[in-house]
C-alpha cells in the first residue's frame, strides 16, 4: 500500500487541490466534502484532510456544519460585489504604493507580464491569461510593501476563487480586461501613483459590473 502524505505538506497539498477543483468546476457551491473520499483522491491522511478543511473554512471557502461535515460555501452575487468593493479600496492603495516602492526587478517583471498577457489574448490562451492576471495582482501587492493589505486581501479573495476564475474565462473577458491590466502596469512601471490608483479602481469597477451582469435575468 502506498504511504499517504502527512504533516504540513499534506495539509497544503489538500487545500491547494480543493482550490483548484473549485476553480475548474469539479467542486460546486453547496457540495459536501467527505474526508475519506478526499484522503483517497489526494493521497493524504484523514488528519491532513481535516486540517486542510479547517484552513479553508477559516478562509470562508468552505463551511463546516456540526454533525454533517464540510461543504463548499455558497457566495451570493451581492456578497461577491461587496467583497470586490473592499478589494478595490485596498488594491488602489497597493497600486499607488507599488508605483513608488517597486524595485527595478519588480517593474521589469510587471512589464514582462504585460507582454505575456498580450500574447495570451492573441493566442486565445485563456488559462494562461488567468494565471498571469493572478500573478499581476499578487506582484502589485508585494511591491506595495503593504503587509496588512496583503493579509486582508488574502482573506477577501478566498471566497471569490470560483467567481474570479469563471469571470476570467467568460467569452470576451480577457480582451476587455487586458487594457485595464496594461494601464495598471504602465502606471506602476512609470512611477505614477495617482494613475496606478485610478487604473486599479477602473479595473475593479468593471469586475463589479461583470458580477452584477452575471446575476441579471437573461432577455426573453
Amino acid at each position: 500500500m502506498t504511504d499517504k502524505l502527512t504533516g504540513a505538506a499534506a495539509r497544503q497539498h489538500v487545500a491547494d487541490s480543493i482550490r483548484h477543483a473549485l476553480r475548474s468546476g469539479d467542486l460546486v457551491p453547496g457540495q459536501r466534502l467527505v474526508e475519506n473520499d478526499l484522503a483517497a483522491a489526494y493521497g493524504a491522511t484523514r488528519g491532513a484532510v481535516r486540517e486542510a478543511l479547517q484552513d479553508l473554512a477559516a478562509e470562508e471557502i468552505l463551511e463546516i456544519v456540526p454533525r454533517r461535515g464540510a461543504r463548499v460555501r455558497t457566495v451570493s452575487v451581492e456578497e461577491a460585489v461587496q467583497i470586490t468593493e473592499c478589494r478595490s479600496a485596498l488594491e488602489q492603495l497597493c497600486a499607488g504604493k507599488a508605483a513608488i516602492l517597486a524595485t527595478d526587478d519588480q517593474r521589469a517583471e510587471l512589464a514582462r507580464i504585460g507582454v505575456d498577457m498580450r500574447q495570451a489574448v492573441a493566442d486565445g490562451a485563456w488559462e494562461a491569461y488567468s494565471a498571469l492576471n493572478q500573478r499581476l495582482h499578487e506582484l502589485v501587492i508585494e511591491a506595495s510593501g503593504q503587509e496588512v493589505a496583503r493579509r486582508t486581501l488574502g482573506r477577501l479573495n478566498g471566497p471569490m476563487v470560483r467567481y474570479q476564475f469563471r469571470l476570467a474565462l467568460r467569452p470576451g473577458r480577457p480582451a476587455r480586461s487586458l487594457p485595464q491590466h496594461l494601464a495598471i502596469i504602465e502606471a506602476v512601471v512609470g512611477r505614477d501613483p495617482e494613475a496606478a490608483g485610478r487604473a486599479a479602481a477602473a479595473h475593479l469597477d468593471d469586475v463589479i459590473e461583470q458580477l452584477r451582469s452575471s446575476a441579471a435575468p437573461s432577455p426573453t
